[in-house]
């Protein structure tokens, strides 16, 4: 039975917020997005979404048809290149490139689509992160080389996690518990490693800060629903992190004897230059970017590091993200009328650079055991005001260049 225009506009409507939703994209921008495409298809929709469901509700102009979906979904993660390429899909259906059964068609596939990156190759891109990110906390090269070790059991449990239902289910607190047991034993052979870093950086693919920051950027867009679940969801990944870790150690020092927590820094300031780039590569992989906008990524890590940096030097560490989460957000805009893809593909590998995940991890075990891993004063109000910061410049770059796209 051949379906009627309002049926197939309403499926791909629908088709279309799930896949979106699949790849990560925040509540406020997905709701934004799919009323322009109902708009454009001739409908009028009304969308809620959350980070666990779906809402749409679909009538025809003349109030002579209507629908309402409603459905339970599992937490997107974050695909780039996937997000590019649905975006594109769209744009060439409002200018009626093509029919909505190619698009449809098209969708149905990807679907089915193999995974981008290779086992092998994603190893390697959690290798380089958790290397890259000791190298931004000034660790010195022995704690570097164990954090990308120790980062190989993330990937491995993560990898595992895709399937089997158990692991996915306490797979951060395994990760950090598994990590932190091992850096404590390494410590035994290996007294320069500064075990609180190798711990953080091997688990920093986990560490919830861009889950948080998009979560306070949909409350401050009065998305509540949406941004409480998503803000409440991180903070409960922290936690479990924290306990996984406190307690590997724990088991750590009971097997091996009680551990010196020093820190070993170096001061070399093109180490920290170098772990910027390697991260932003790393999230790259990460992320799922395709080939030709990986150059861009990285730019996007560079400048909003170079900026925050900047900021810092005048306006202090807790309002220099502000700046830098500023400029990234103007260059993803820019990227975005330049390339006709979404601000999304640059803007969030720019914003991971600047959210304060490991300083909120770092607050968390000052608030718990009254003692920091780094000597970062004041560093739990410090967090908060890094997150509002990034907030805020984001809202302004917005406001300074239009989004031509709502995602």
């Amino acid at each position: 039975m051949r379906q009627s225009p309002f049926e197939v506009k309403r499926n791909f409507i629908i088709k279309l917020g799930k896949a979106l939703h699949k790849y990560g994209t925040p509540a406020f921008r997905l709701e934004s997005h799919l009323r322009n495409v109902a708009e454009t298809l001739g409908l009028n929709g009304y969308f809620l979404v959350t980070p666990t469901s779906l809402t749409f509700v679909l009538w025809a102009p003349d109030d002579t048809q209507e629908y309402n979906y409603v459905m339970r979904v599992k937490p997107g993660e974050i695909d780039l290149g996937m997000l590019a390429r649905t975006n594109q899909l769209v744009v060439k259906v409002s200018n009626e490139e093509i029919s909505l059964g190619e698009a449809m068609d098209a969708l149905n596939r990807w679907e089915q689509y193999p995974a981008v990156h290779s086992p092998l190759t994603m190893l390697l891109a959690f290798a380089v992160t958790g290397g890259a990110f000791a190298m931004l906390m000034s660790a010195n090269w022995t704690t570097i080389l164990w954090a990308s070790l120790l980062s190989i059991i993330s990937f491995y449990l993560a990898y595992r996690a895709e399937h089997s239902k158990g692991i996915n289910e306490a797979l951060e607190p395994v990760a950090a518990l598994l990590c932190s047991f091992i850096a404590v034993s390494i410590a035994q052979l290996e007294p320069q490693i500064d075990i609180p870093i190798v711990i953080l950086s091997s688990i920093i693919i986990f560490i919830p800060g861009l889950s948080l920051t998009l979560g306070l950027s949909e409350l401050a867009a009065r998305e509540l629903i949406s941004g409480t679940a998503r803000v409440m969801d991180g903070v409960m990944v922290l936690f479990k992190l924290y306990f996984g870790a406190v307690l590997g150690m724990a088991i750590g020092s009971l097997v091996w004897g009680q551990v010196d927590l020093h820190v070993v820094t170096v001061s070399d300031w093109w180490i920290k230059w170098l772990g910027v780039v390697l991260l932003s590569l790393g999230l790259t992989i990460v992320f799922k970017v395709r080939r030709k906008d990986m150059v861009w990524g990285v730019l996007s890590g560079v400048i909003a590091y170079a900026a925050a940096f900047a900021g810092s030097f005048y306006l202090g560490d807790a309002l220099g993200p502000f700046i830098g989460a500023f400029v990234v957000g103007v260059y993803a805009n820019l990227f975005a009328k330049l390339t006709k893809s979404p601000a999304s593909v640059v803007l969030l590998q720019g914003i991971v650079l600047l959210v304060p995940g490991s300083k909120a991890y770092i607050s968390l075990n000052s608030m718990v055991l009254g003692q920091s891993m780094v000597s970062i004063p004041n560093i739990g109000s410090q967090t908060f005001l890094i997150f509002m910061s990034i907030v805020a410049g984001i809202l302004f770059a917005n406001v300074a260049v239009p989004q031509r796209s709502s995602l």
